[in-house]
C-alpha cells in the first residue's frame, strides 16, 4: 500500500470541500428547509466549552456506573422527541460494537447527534452530516472519538488484502498511521486528531464557527478497558 505524499492532507481537504459544496447544492435545489428551529433554553445557554464538559461529566458517571440518563421517563422522552431533535453535541464515532456513544457519555434520547463509520474517518457524507447538526440542529460542539483496539486502524497497519470494499477504508486512515506509527493506540489517537482538524477546516460551514470561537471541534481516545474518554 502506497504512503500518502506530503501533499495529500490539502488535496484530501479540497475534495471534501468540493464534495460538500455539490451536496450542498444538491439539496438546496431540491428545496429542503434550512432554517433554524428555536433552540431548547438549555440548549442556547451552552456554550462550546460547555458542550464538551457535558460529555465528560457524563463519561464519568458512565465510569463509576452511576448512570443518570437511565432515570428519565422514556415515554416522555420519546414524546418530547417526537416533533423534532435539539441535541447539544455531536460525536463522530467508530462503527465498533464496544462504543455505545449514548452509554459511554450517560446521556438519553435527543441529546447527541451521533455519526459512525469504521475508523471515524471524515467523508463528504460525514461533514454532510455533522453541517446539518451544527447548521440546522444547533450543536455547539463535535467530538471525533477513536478508541482502543480498533479494527479498522489495526488493518490499515497491516496493509494486507481484506475482502470487499474494506480496504476503501485505508487511505483516510493512513495519514494517521504515518503519525502514529506501528503502535495501534498512538496510530488511532493521531487518526482522531487528524480527522477532527480535518473537520474543522474542510467544511464550509463548520470552519468559520470555529474561527469566530462560536464552535469547537475536538478529538477524543475511548479506552475500551477502563471505559474512561480522554481529550487528545
Amino acid at each position: 500500500m502506497d504512503s500518502f505524499s506530503s501533499d495529500r492532507p490539502p488535496s484530501r481537504r479540497k475534495f471534501l470541500q468540493m464534495g460538500v459544496a455539490g451536496t450542498v447544492a444538491g439539496l438546496a435545489a431540491g428545496g429542503l428547509d434550512l432554517a433554524l428551529p428555536a433552540p431548547l433554553a438549555a440548549q442556547s445557554a451552552m456554550t462550546p466549552d460547555g458542550a464538551i464538559k457535558a460529555l465528560m461529566e457524563g463519561n464519568k458517571r458512565f465510569m463509576s456506573g452511576k448512570l443518570t440518563s437511565f432515570d428519565e421517563d422514556l415515554k416522555i422522552l420519546r414524546q418530547h422527541t417526537e416533533g423534532g431533535q435539539q441535541p447539544f453535541v455531536g460525536v463522530l464515532s467508530c462503527a465498533d460494537s464496544r462504543v455505545p456513544v449514548e452509554l459511554v457519555f450517560d446521556q438519553s434520547i435527543g441529546h447527541i447527534f451521533v455519526a459512525r463509520v469504521a475508523g471515524n474517518v471524515i467523508t463528504p457524507e460525514i461533514i454532510g452530516s455533522m453541517e446539518y447538526g451544527a447548521a440546522v440542529l444547533g450543536i455547539k460542539a463535535i467530538l471525533v472519538l477513536g478508541h482502543s483496539s480498533c479494527g479498522a486502524v489495526d488493518a490499515t497497519i497491516k496493509g494486507k488484502a481484506v475482502p470487499g470494499q474494506i480496504s476503501s477504508l485505508f487511505p483516510h486512515i493512513q495519514p494517521g498511521v504515518d503519525q502514529g506509527g506501528m503502535d495501534s493506540a498512538a496510530a488511532t489517537k493521531a487518526n482522531a486528531s487528524i480527522q477532527a482538524k480535518l473537520l474543522s477546516e474542510a467544511s464550509t460551514v463548520i470552519a468559520p464557527m470555529v474561527k469566530n470561537d462560536q464552535f469547537k471541534v475536538v478529538a477524543g481516545y475511548y479506552d475500551l478497558g477502563s471505559g474512561a474518554v480522554s481529550l487528545l
